[in-house]
């Protein structure tokens, strides 16, 4: 069983820059497609992005709204995965949550499993 934490969220203007962090207690992160989703208050928990495992390549993919903003990265030796999130705006305000995913691409939460418990993300504009 997979334990993820998420931690590094914060209060930041728009325009600024924050790195989550979603660490594994238990569990080696590289073996799986590892997601990020963030949920709105009063939104349904939406896609951000996804590292495919690292034995299938370890490709990325990402929502249209944050392409070219947010990066998904991931420390092996640290058994972390990151979020960087650079000229962030006050619509991706949202509690952030990652998680791990199945063998093959995927965008939808369903799919999704060993959900951490978050850490909340607010943009001031």
């Amino acid at each position: 069983q997979v334990q993820l934490v998420e931690s590094g969220g914060g209060l930041v203007q728009a325009g600024g820059s924050l790195r989550l962090s979603c660490a594994a207690s238990e569990g080696t992160l590289s073996r799986y497609r590892m997601g990020w989703f963030r949920q709105a208050p009063g939104k349904e928990r939406e896609f951000v992005a996804a590292l495919a495992a690292r034995w299938s390549g370890g490709s990325t993919d990402y929502a249209d709204s944050v392409k070219g903003r947010f990066t998904i990265s991931r420390d092996n030796a640290k058994n972390t995965v990151y979020l960087q999130m650079n000229s962030l705006k006050s619509e991706d305000t949202a509690v952030y949550y990652c998680a791990t995913g199945p063998p093959y691409s995927s965008k939808r939460s369903p799919d999704y499993s060993n959900w951490g418990q978050g850490t909340q993300v607010t943009v001031s504009s």
